[in-house]
């Protein structure tokens, strides 16, 4: 008898902001694929990572850990593969699994996939054209033809046409390198939005005053932008420095959009796939990002703070035995919430170890009264050498947001120092959703850096974390 657990197609894209879907209102592109998981299932508006750097938050993912705990705290940081994740788990219950594009958790025997029946992965960040990409086996070295976010889409279409031959479910990580920098575009998307002016964020101009010092000196500017590598293009001579960043935004987004267009159109090719095999209503279809990103946001791109562009991440789940068509949910989700909700949909046990929470009453319209109503964040890379950014960790409720900026690099790999003093940030998330007003150091908000001290240090205790010393 053929085994009527469902299927699971979790696709992943790296730095797809939410904010960059139509089906979350974007107001610079479309995405009529990613729009129909939206409209046959459920989007979440309120999912957030835990560290919005790629290995950390993948880790996260995989385990259903904090990166305390899992130990990729950082890029430097690979995951130990010998740790429980859940693919191993759904592999282990009789699933067939596959795992293919971007893994960026390390390699060698030590860090290479494990829990999967097949993987093909791209060796660190890999390349967008004609990609070498890495597999178990006799010939672990592969040369690509072609453009990556299509080879990823055509590995997992053979896998699963594959996979449909056993008696067993499959679950499949399509893991999407695009749309990392350096947002280099396939040629059928090469010259889209040529003839049209992206609209600049509300906050692209911000001036960044009254944040903390250290955010105020970070190197996310359109400025910090290389011309040749990341626009493609060398600045035109006699611009004034106004016209400069206007002219580099422009650069930057098209073809950040252009290859999110490509996403979405292989996201259509898998959907339709699942349509033509009769697959759809017994298939899990998770869309996901690693964490969000600055799309001119506070004038910066990249991520890495926890600010909402960078903090916030797209998913969409469409199930139709279990989900509602076209419903939308507010409640707090975390990236380690993400396994046990998988593994609930697939029927197999969560082990206790696991820090998430499963999603799926959520996901049947229902919120249990017990509902975490505020979730932790921590960023380990201090002045990581780049981008400059903070350590720092945070609370963010479902009104406001505590962040401090602890400045220290704790020994942690891929961090450097100096270190700096302690800074502290507090934003009114319903009077001040685009965070432009730091209202830490504000007389009439003490009551209220108190109580989420308060939280912010229940949050550590639960989850096993240790405050930085000092930051009290």
């Amino acid at each position: 008898m053929k085994d009527s657990r469902p299927n699971l197609l979790f696709i992943m894209s790296d730095d797809h902001a939410a904010h960059a879907i139509s089906a979350y209102g974007s107001r610079i592109n479309t995405t009529p694929n990613l729009d129909r998981l939206a409209a046959g299932g459920m989007r979440f508006d309120s999912v957030f990572c835990t560290n919005s750097i790629c290995t950390p938050s993948r880790a996260a993912i995989l385990t259903g850990t904090y990166n305390h705990v899992n130990g990729a705290t950082t890029l430097d940081t690979h995951l130990d593969n010998t740790l429980w994740t859940f693919p191993k788990a759904l592999q282990a219950a009789g699933y067939v699994t596959g795992m293919f594009g971007k893994w960026h958790l390390g390699h060698g025997p030590a860090h290479d996939p494990t829990g999967f029946d097949e993987w093909r992965v791209l060796p660190g960040q890999g390349h967008y054209h004609n990609p070498i990409m890495l597999q178990a086996g006799p010939s672990p070295v592969v040369e690509r033809g072609g453009y990556v976010t299509n080879l990823i889409t055509d590995d997992c279409l053979d896998f699963i046409t594959r996979a449909q031959r056993a008696d067993r479910p499959f679950a499949v990580l399509c893991h999407h390198k695009a749309p990392h920098r350096t947002w280099e575009p396939s040629s059928e998307h090469f010259t889209m939005y040529d003839d049209v002016d992206i609209p600049e964020p509300d906050t692209f101009r911000d001036d960044l005053i009254g944040r903390a010092a250290v955010i105020q000196a970070v190197r996310m500017r359109m400025m910090d932008l290389d011309p040749i590598v990341d626009l493609k293009s060398p600045v035109p001579a006699g611009l004034s420095e106004d016209e400069e960043i206007s002219w580099r935004y422009q650069r930057y987004i098209k073809n950040y959009l252009r290859v999110v267009a490509s996403i979405d159109d292989n996201v259509g090719r898998m959907l339709d796939h699942l349509d033509e095999h009769d697959l759809a209503d017994n298939t899990v279809v998770v869309y996901t990002s690693d964490q969000g990103f600055f799309l001119g946001d506070h004038g910066w791109f990249d991520k890495r703070l926890m600010y909402e562009e960078s903090l916030q991440m797209p998913f969409l789940v469409h199930y139709p035995a279990e989900v509602a068509a076209g419903v939308a949910n507010d409640d707090i989700v975390v990236n380690v919430d993400f396994a046990p909700t998988l593994l609930e949909l697939a029927g197999v046990a969560v082990p206790t170890h696991v820090q998430g929470r499963s999603c799926v009453p959520l996901l049947r319209g229902e919120t249990p009264a017990d509902w975490p109503r505020s979730m932790y964040y921590r960023y380990w890379m201090h002045n990581d050498g780049s981008h400059g950014c903070p350590a720092h960790y945070g609370v963010r409720t479902r009104t406001h947001k505590l962040i401090c900026y602890y400045n220290d690099p704790l020994g942690q790999s891929g961090a450097h120092g100096p270190n700096s003093a302690i800074e502290w940030e507090l934003y009114d998330l319903v009077n001040d959703p685009l965070e432009v007003h730091n209202i830490y150091d504000h007389p009439e908000a003490e009551s209220l850096r108190a109580e989420l001290l308060v939280e912010l240090t229940r949050l550590q205790a639960d989850l096993g974390d240790t405050p930085y010393v000092g930051a009290r």
